[in-house]
């Protein structure tokens, strides 16, 4: 492993013109590859029929040359992640997810990982949310209550995965936008990065890229909000406070 944090931030793992995970494919390959990973550990605490979840992402991924494993197989969620080199936690429920990390007393263990160098992080939908500054700015629907809704804060912003912007003469309910806005609003929020379908989020050190197949629109306090295409480097968002 690299001795500096490393993680892929996807939107989603599917991406409508791509089979699962297709659009990240070379990313997380590369990533795994470049850090000598072999073997992947899942987190499916976001749903709650594991087996199926995981067995979905084992399908893909190892045929792609690497073996995953449900961390719900091992009798000791913290030893399992202190033995690995790779997780990768999967799309559902937010709140459900960051509740079961907190149950499990991962939350902390993760970020120290990740912070130093040790422990390579991949996370879709739910499993990005859960590495941002909180899980304000998720969609999902609060089925269930996490202690905190601080999260891993592998980067210091919040992020909205799913993003999509509503347009529509007919459509007269609240949009993504505003509802964002409405996070905005509040003394303890922080900048919003909208990752559209089809968009990552590559951290690298002190380096952040939008990768993928689609961009991400940025969302801050009292500005107009910013288009980045797909190759920007918004690395400018690692000095938010």
């Amino acid at each position: 492993m690299q001795s500096y944090r490393q993680a892929l931030l996807l939107s989603s793992s599917n991406c409508h013109g791509f089979s699962m995970l297709e659009f990240a494919k070379q990313e997380i390959c590369s990533v795994l590859e470049k850090n000598n990973v072999k073997k992947l550990l899942f987190i499916p605490y976001a749903q709650n029929d594991y087996n199926k979840y995981t067995a979905k992402i084992k399908e893909v991924i190892d045929l792609w040359g690497f073996e995953v494993s449900g961390i719900h197989t091992y009798k000791n969620a913290e030893k399992a992640i202190s033995d690995s080199k790779a997780i990768f936690i999967g799309g559902g429920n937010t709140f459900l997810l960051l509740k079961r990390l907190y149950e499990h007393n991962l939350v902390e263990l993760i970020r120290k990982r990740v912070y130093d160098g040790d422990l390579l992080y991949i996370g879709s939908s739910a499993g990005t949310n859960a590495a941002t500054k909180s899980i304000h700015t998720t969609n999902d629907m609060p089925i269930t209550y996490p202690p905190t809704f601080d999260a891993i804060k592998i980067v210091p912003f919040n992020i909205n995965p799913h993003y999509i912007e509503m347009e529509s003469e007919t459509h007269k309910g609240e949009t993504r936008d505003q509802r964002i806005s409405e996070y905005l609003e509040q003394e303890c929020a922080s900048p919003v990065l909208g990752l559209r379908e089809g968009s990552i989020l590559k951290v690298d050190n002190n380096t952040l890229l939008i990768k993928g197949v689609a961009g991400a629109v940025l969302f801050e306090k009292g500005a107009k909000k910013t288009e980045f295409a797909v190759d920007s480097d918004v690395s400018f968002l690692l000095k938010t406070q």
